[in-house]
């Protein structure tokens, strides 16, 4: 190759450079093919820790990322062509270079939709416009149990296939306002087996193109050493698990949004409160149970409805979600309260989305006191926050 391209391909290899560090845990590798006339050397780079092994002509060197550019600036002189590949989650990027020129395009990294699974996805789910889709997304869905290893959906996880995705379409345009963020960094409370981050992580890093960082928290080390196990089969570097208490756990990093999927009766409120300390530029929480108003709560207007059991407690969870609500405004939170699933689905259905907007808001925390007062009850979110 002639030196001004091999010139120009150097300054190519300097923004590569520079993504490999930015994009570090996003890295999949590298795949080079230098050329002389009708033969192909190919050289390949994977990622080993802090450095990079290359396998080049039968060799296999530790090299830093400025130590395989050198290579390839060194070899591109004797050779008549390359190509680089260079992959990592969500995107290809191919650099081309001759003695004529020297290229450089972008291309999605997802795989091309199974023809079989997509027909199978078509006849059982409808004409439904999902986010996270059969076909780009079969690895993910197949490691958290939607699809079979043929890549159908199992009947059975249908529903389940449907709440995720509808869970994504709900928070979209709450993620797509932090497209200013250079990291979208997202806390997963009461995370189980994690299902909804990594369906989030799919979604923002290889749909959207947006780098993101998960931490899932859960008291149970058995779902945080599972939620470890498949995040390193699916090379999902950009994800921590903790097991740790929510209302001891301090976020080392800045939190632009805290999700909640039926965590049981306070530990929502645990995972709300999490949030408020930390400043999260949204929540997020489906709430489960409700159990610690139904014996503090008293309306005595109410009480010739109230003394049937099953109108108390339907009224306690109304309170319990609508005084959450109430104090997320106080805290300067946008607050709506929406229908997550059907209610045929499961009676847990209610999503409480809380985007922050000031730092407090004067007139929603008095009537948060009043009606507090009013019903004698001592909300636990109250005193997880201060």
């Amino acid at each position: 190759m002639k030196k001004q391209n091999i010139d120009k391909l150097a300054l190519l290899l300097m923004g590569l450079r520079q993504r490999s560090q930015d994009n570090r845990d996003f890295f999949i590798g590298m795949n080079i093919m230098f050329k002389s006339g009708r033969k192909e050397f190919p050289a390949t780079a994977v990622q080993k820790g802090d450095v990079f092994q290359l396998s080049y002509k039968g060799r296999k060197d530790s090299l830093d990322f400025e130590g395989i550019c050198r290579l390839i600036l060194r070899e591109a002189a004797d050779y008549d062509a390359l190509g680089i590949e260079y992959v990592e989650r969500g995107t290809i990027i191919l650099i081309e270079g001759d003695s004529k020129a020297v290229n450089i395009r972008y291309a999605d990294n997802i795989e091309d939709e199974d023809a079989v699974a997509k027909k199978q996805a078509q006849s059982m789910l409808g004409n439904r416009e999902y986010r996270v889709k059969v076909g780009p997304a079969s690895k993910l869905l197949k490691e958290i149990g939607i699809l079979t290893q043929e890549g159908k959906i199992k009947n059975d996880k249908i529903r389940k296939y449907n709440q995720i995705d509808h869970f994504v379409e709900l928070v979209d345009d709450i993620i797509k306002s932090f497209e200013h963020k250079e990291t979208i960094n997202i806390i997963d409370c009461a995370c189980g087996k994690s299902y909804l981050s990594f369906v989030l992580n799919f979604y923002i890093k290889d749909v959207l193109k947006k780098n993101c960082h998960f931490i899932g928290i859960d008291n149970s080390e058995s779902v945080i050493e599972a939620s470890r196990k498949m995040a390193e089969n699916l090379g999902y570097k950009n994800m921590e698990f903790v097991t740790e208490d929510l209302v001891s756990y301090s976020a080392d990093r800045t939190v632009d949004m805290v999700i909640s999927l039926h965590a049981c009766d306070i530990a929502t409120d645990m995972a709300i409160a999490l949030g408020v300390r930390a400043g999260a530029g949204a929540i997020i929480a489906v709430p489960c149970c409700h159990k610690e108003l139904l014996e503090q709560y008293s309306f005595e207007a109410f009480a010739p409805i109230l003394k049937h059991g099953v109108f108390k407690a339907r009224m306690a969870d109304l309170i319990t979600d609508g005084l959450r609500a109430l104090l997320l405004e106080g805290h300067g939170y946008e607050v709506s309260a929406i229908e997550y699933i059907s209610p045929l689905d499961t009676p847990k259905n209610l999503m409480i989305r809380a985007v922050k907007k000031e730092d407090t808001n004067h007139q929603a925390m008095e009537s948060y006191t009043a009606l507090k007062e009013m019903l004698r009850v001592e909300p636990t979110l109250e005193k997880l926050i201060y």
